[in-house]
């Protein structure tokens, strides 16, 4: 197998040596497609290994984890920022202690 750009051979330095290949019919490609679409893999053959090795797909929405992560970095930084002030000799307006306290109640 030639690469696309030039004469690199891909078989000597690919990792899985055995190539598997099962045939469809239409009814059941779109069925795979869906599946793949539902748990957002996009590579067939990723997909394919992992539900013959494992049985399934996990998929896991950690879009709170992110929100609370960004809260989390926002707050964190403004106070970083105040105590850098402070201790540099800077005074501490209440509107800043009012942000923080904004910033830790939406956690």
């Amino acid at each position: 197998m030639q690469h696309r750009k030039g004469n690199y051979n891909l078989k000597k330095n690919l990792r899985r040596k055995i190539q598997q290949i099962f045939r469809v019919d239409e009814s059941e490609l779109a069925l795979i497609k869906e599946k793949m679409e539902t748990t957002n893999i996009r590579n067939k053959e990723a997909y394919f290994r992992k539900m013959v090795l494992d049985g399934y797909v996990l998929r896991l929405d950690f879009s709170d984890v992110r929100e609370v992560t960004r809260l989390l970095s926002n707050a964190t930084n403004n106070l970083n920022q105040i105590t850098r002030r402070v201790n540099s000799g800077g005074n501490t307006h209440a509107s800043d202690i009012q942000k923080i306290q904004a910033d830790y109640e939406l956690l």
